[in-house]
């Protein structure tokens, strides 16, 4: 197939690269809502328009991908941060989360050349693990995987919180990261409590994972931050906003009562419906910015990433079950979006044509 050599238009009087209209259509594409009425429903769109408004009004899969392309470069490490839920109903966390992660490390690796490094608790490691292999991107020792530049590599945090604040600095110190991205990694409140959607806390086992984006944001280092409810790393951008459209953004559920909102924030925001779908947008922002139609996933990766995390115990969040869902959506559903990104960045990096008979 033939790539346009110049897929993303410039404007000839200011010479700056205008955002393509594609990017809004991607962005509208993960932010469908599909959410059972027991939860937090119709929140999403008011959540994207909140996040867009305080970027200037641009897309914002598009401003993450932009961003992460103008700060690394072949052989760089990014940090990806995920891993979400605990306790006896899902041990080893939710596949929202592991999913979108692998497909980021997946796309700076083989898209860009970095190397990716996965950070999770050590109850999430092995669902983020599987999906990284199903993705494509085997996941090594930092020492090997930094030196070689041969795939990932998976850390995996202290258990005791006292510990993050100097491991976090020890961790920049050795990775020297060009950037930092959350995928559905829940962050603190104001009074420091993480809580869920709904307003409740107290999961157990549970380290937040915070203070190594604000060692990361002290050094200059980029950071993005996707989720799907408000109480994600990066919603502290717009935290007043979670707070008043959120049933439990500024009240929680817990003794605190301070909210599920974050405090935590990234340089760039952005709101999906699925938080594994704001990561499949960034690949198709990265795929249109790199004029690569072939850099996203296809569907049957799709899947087998979905169904290795489920098998390897990263479990739909809506019933804690290995059933082929995501977030209470059939994995069918997520399979078919990717198509749908897919096509929708060929079709734009295919040069330009009418046909035959327009």
């Amino acid at each position: 197939m033939t790539v346009a050599k110049d897929p993303v238009a410039v404007d000839e009087a200011t010479g700056d690269a205008r955002v393509p209209a594609m990017a809004d259509y991607i962005d509208r594409l993960i932010t469908v809502e599909m959410r059972n009425r027991g939860m937090p429903a119709g929140k999403i769109i008011p959540l994207y328009e909140a996040a867009r408004a305080e970027a200037g009004d641009q897309p914002l899969a598009y401003l993450a991908a932009s961003g992460l392309l103008a700060r690394t470069r072949r052989h760089d490490t990014v940090i990806i941060v995920t891993g979400a839920g605990s306790g006896p109903l899902i041990p080893k966390g939710e596949n929202d989360g592991p999913v979108g992660a692998a497909v980021l490390a997946r796309a700076l690796y083989w898209g860009i050349g970095c190397t990716p490094v996965l950070v999770c608790e050590q109850h999430h490691a092995e669902p983020v693990l599987a999906s990284c292999e199903a993705a494509g991107v085997e996941l090594r020792t930092v020492d090997l995987a930094t030196s070689t530049h041969a795939g990932g590599a998976l850390v995996t945090a202290p258990a005791d919180q006292q510990e993050i604040p100097a491991w976090s600095e020890a961790l920049l110190d050795r990775l020297q990261p060009a950037a930092i991205i959350a995928i559905e990694r829940l962050g603190p409140n104001s009074k420091g409590i993480v809580h869920g959607a709904t307003g409740l806390a107290g999961w157990d086992p549970l380290v937040d994972l915070a203070p190594l984006f604000a060692a990361a944001a002290e050094r200059g280092v980029f950071s993005v931050g996707i989720g799907d409810a408000g109480n994600e790393i990066g919603f502290g951008r717009i935290a007043d906003d979670v707070r008043r459209i959120q049933p439990h953004g500024g009240i929680c559920q817990c003794e605190c009562g301070a909210g599920m909102a974050t405090v935590t924030a990234t340089d760039v925001l952005v709101v999906a419906a699925v938080s594994n779908w704001g990561a499949y947008g960034i690949e198709a922002c990265l795929g249109l910015l790199l004029g690569k139609d072939d850099l996203q996933h296809t569907p049957r990766e799709a899947e087998r990433i979905i169904l290795r995390c489920l098998e390897a115990g990263g479990l739909e969040a809506m019933f804690c079950t290995q059933r082929y869902f995501v977030d209470g959506i059939a994995g069918e559903s997520s399979v078919s979006l990717v198509q749908l990104l897919r096509e929708m960045v060929r079709i734009y990096l295919e040069t330009p044509d009418a046909g035959v008979i327009h």
